[in-house]
């Protein structure tokens, strides 16, 4: 799943090469990817980009008075396409066979009067990807929802424990949910947790104020510097810049780099997690679905 840090490079990569470009057409190839019907993306040929921006995991491209607004989902993502090359973040389609696996469909193309594409691609085995057209962001539900960004330099403690202090919810779960910190999912909550030193299954009702400190901290110091590590780095290759970066995420059974002890995988609602036990549990093993 893309997160802020992931997203907002995109973003600067979008408004960098789109600006001032005219859409010349639109071809949506999944409809329900299109959430305003009444004003598809194809309303938007002939409108010229005026810039981008980031709310929380979503995609805003502006036209003017218009904004369309990109809702990325679980799997998706954009890629390039220049002439018959496309060039993006891609992923083999979920639950395809390796052998077979290949690049995620594009599930909408826009062309630009420079020649180029942009494809909106989804990787998934069902249809999260969502594009609406609204005169204000605040018309999609996923961008008025949304709670404060740790990305944001005015993001204050009292932002952050307005959303966590009090909250008899797992501290996890509470990191992932969007209306409460934006921008922040399944990789980059397991990064924050484990350089907190916080167990993942903890309510955060029942975290210190050291253990509160310590979560604000690296909550706003692991976004931002993810933010500014991913700064530059062309799209197609982010997917593996943030893999190479996570230290805990996606590593179970590496050793953990802080302590040494084996870094382990836990379920956690419908997907899996990753955590280390010396570190964040006393040693407890947390419980895994096989």
């Amino acid at each position: 799943m893309p997160e802020s840090p992931e997203v907002d490079a995109l973003v600067e990569e979008l408004r960098a090469r789109l600006a001032g470009r005219a859409i010349t057409d639109v071809d949506v190839l999944e409809f329900r990817v299109t959430k305003t019907r009444a004003r598809p993306p194809s309303s938007l040929v002939g409108e010229r980009v005026t810039g981008a921006t980031r709310h929380g995991k979503l995609v805003d491209l502006v036209f003017g008075e218009a904004h369309l607004v990109v809702s990325l989902g679980r799997h998706g993502w954009a890629r390039w396409r220049d002439g018959d090359d496309a060039v993006g973040f891609d992923a083999p389609v979920t639950g395809a066979d390796d052998a077979d696996a290949g690049p995620a469909p594009a599930l909408v193309t826009i062309e630009f009067d420079d020649g180029s594409a942009l494809e909106f691609t989804d990787a998934g085995g069902w249809v999260s990807l969502g594009l609406s057209v609204v005169d204000d962001p605040a018309e999609v539900q996923a961008v008025a929802k949304l709670g404060p960004d740790p990305a944001d330099p005015a993001f204050s403690r009292a932002d952050f424990d307005r959303a966590v202090v009090g909250r008899r919810k797992q501290v996890k779960a509470v990191l992932q949910e969007q209306e409460s910190l934006a921008g922040i999912g399944n990789a980059y909550s397991d990064e924050i947790l484990h350089t907190a030193k916080i167990s993942p299954v903890a309510h955060a009702a029942a975290l210190t104020e050291a253990e509160l400190d310590r979560l604000f901290d690296t909550t706003v110091g692991t976004i931002t510097s993810a933010i500014e590590g991913r700064r530059g780095i062309p799209i197609d290759q982010l997917k593996a810049v943030k893999v190479a970066a996570m230290r805990v995420h996606g590593r179970a059974g590496e050793t953990c780099p802080v302590c040494g002890d084996t870094i382990r995988d836990f379920s956690f609602a419908s997907t899996t997690a990753q955590y280390c036990p010396t570190c964040q549990t006393n040693g407890e093993q947390l419980p895994l679905r096989e």
